[in-house]
């Protein structure tokens, strides 16, 4: 996997969203949706309003590392930002050395309308097609019903595999998680759906976590 020195090629419209890079003012709205404790649900703690802002460093700080990162999500017919939406290399060590995860996290007002769907299939045809990777890893808290709901829509598959993720402290009760999985051959295989609205989605656990 080759790093890109351009960033706007990356950026991608699906039928409702515009995924693109991140602008100061999406710092606000996310800090609204993590401090949300239904948001941040499968989540180790609500973030401050530092942590927030350093959630937003790292990915901006991804992006100037490899050329993509995850997207800012925003609905094309309000402009509303709704959340985040992509790619990551991942920030601590997981089970089997994934190169690269496809997460997302949504404010409470946007699931139920499939967006997080929508979003992460145009990630996974982002990871596929120019990145040219020959696998993408989801992972999240093992209760996190939701996430998983969407992962399978998506293809992945459960890895049967539960582990104690490295970046949740180990008194919390989110801790163990599950990884679902999904390879090339897999991808290019199953039937393509250009305007997934139909999945309930809430936060994929995983995502950069602090």
């Amino acid at each position: 996997m080759e790093s890109q020195n351009t960033t706007d090629s990356f950026e991608r419209e699906t039928p409702r969203l515009l995924l693109r890079r991140w602008r100061d003012a999406d710092r606000a709205p996310f800090a609204v949706h993590n401090a949300d404790p239904e948001v941040m649900r499968y989540f180790a703690a609500r973030l401050t309003s530092e942590e927030n802002d350093a959630v937003v460093d790292r990915i901006l700080a991804h992006w100037d590392q490899h050329g993509w990162g995850p997207w800012a999500a925003e609905r094309c017919d309000t402009g509303e930002f709704i959340g985040f939406l992509g790619l990551l290399v991942p920030r601590f060590p997981l089970p089997g050395n994934p190169p690269v995860e496809v997460g997302w996290r949504l404010g409470r007002a946007h699931w139920g309308q499939g967006y997080a769907t929508e979003g992460a299939q145009a990630a996974l045809e982002l990871g596929f097609g120019p990145l040219g990777l020959q696998e993408i890893v989801a992972v999240t808290a093992l209760g996190n019903e939701r996430s998983k709901a969407v992962m399978r829509r998506l293809g992945l598959r459960d890895a049967q595999l539960e582990f104690d993720h490295p970046g949740v402290p180990e008194e919390s009760a989110v801790r163990r998680h599950c990884m679902y999985r999904i390879e090339r051959a897999d991808w290019e295989s199953r039937p393509r759906r250009r305007d997934a609205r139909s999945a309930a989605a809430g936060p994929s656990r995983g995502w950069l976590a602090r």
